[in-house]
């Protein structure tokens, strides 16, 4: 592990890591078959909800992961003078978890992602990861989780993801900090399971100590051939 620095200290790693493993094991498990209710049409809360109910029953007691999951976890602000509910959000799957010293909430932001260009998108736009630089998602955190739910195979898609992140318009609009010539650490500083790791700039009240955040993409594959070239 040699990520930043300045936040490591204060970042409480081990449990995210447990955290990040429960979501890879609970995955490999449930998606080890065609299931009726969790296969790869199956909308993105259906699965999400699945997954965390998956993981709190049986995943997270093997790795002995005492805090707390939450699918579909509301988020927003609330007007202090009038009450009104100015922006309410729903995140896919967060783990929290405090001690005397430390908090973290983690949030594993899902997409399902194939090989068109639509997926990409979604993906990388503002019901994807922008969710985490502009958006309200993971406020005072220092690390955030993308997972993509891959519907083709990994080479069809995640090169293009990488590609996409290193165009001007990413770059500005995810407020990407540059690492060497490329707008992603690849392996993951952060989590084995990750694929890579993003930096983003976030203004000033909406992240970390040091007004930045790291977000990890993690990518999940069904245990058995998927294509979007069906639809």
């Amino acid at each position: 592990m040699n990520a930043p620095a300045e936040w490591l200290a204060a970042f409480p790693i081990q449990p995210a890591t447990k955290a990040v493993q429960a979501i890879c094991q609970a995955w490999s498990e449930l998606s080890a078959q065609p299931r009726p209710e969790f296969n790869p049409e199956t909308r993105e809360p259906a699965l999400t909800k699945r997954l965390k109910i998956f993981i709190e029953n049986r995943t997270a007691r093997n790795l002995g992961l005492l805090g707390l999951w939450a699918a579909e976890d509301i988020i927003g602000e609330v007007d202090p003078a009038t009450g009104a509910l100015i922006e309410e959000r729903r995140t896919d799957i967060v783990y929290g978890w405090n001690d005397e010293k430390h908090e973290l909430k983690l949030v594993f932001e899902f997409k399902r992602l194939g090989r068109h260009k639509r997926y990409r998108d979604q993906y990388l736009g503002t019901d994807g990861m922008a969710r985490f630089v502009t958006g309200i998602y993971s406020r005072r955190q220092a690390v955030a989780a993308m997972v993509g739910v891959l519907l083709d195979p990994e080479p069809e898609v995640v090169p293009a993801i990488k590609a996409a992140l290193a165009d001007d318009k990413f770059i500005a609009s995810l407020r990407l900090r540059m690492h060497g010539c490329t707008p992603f650490v690849q392996p993951s500083r952060l989590f084995a399971d990750a694929n890579f790791d993003t930096e983003h700039e976030r203004e000033y009240g909406d992240a970390s100590a040091n007004h930045q955040i790291w977000i990890a993409h993690i990518f999940l594959s069904f245990g058995y051939p998927t294509s979007t070239r069906r639809s």
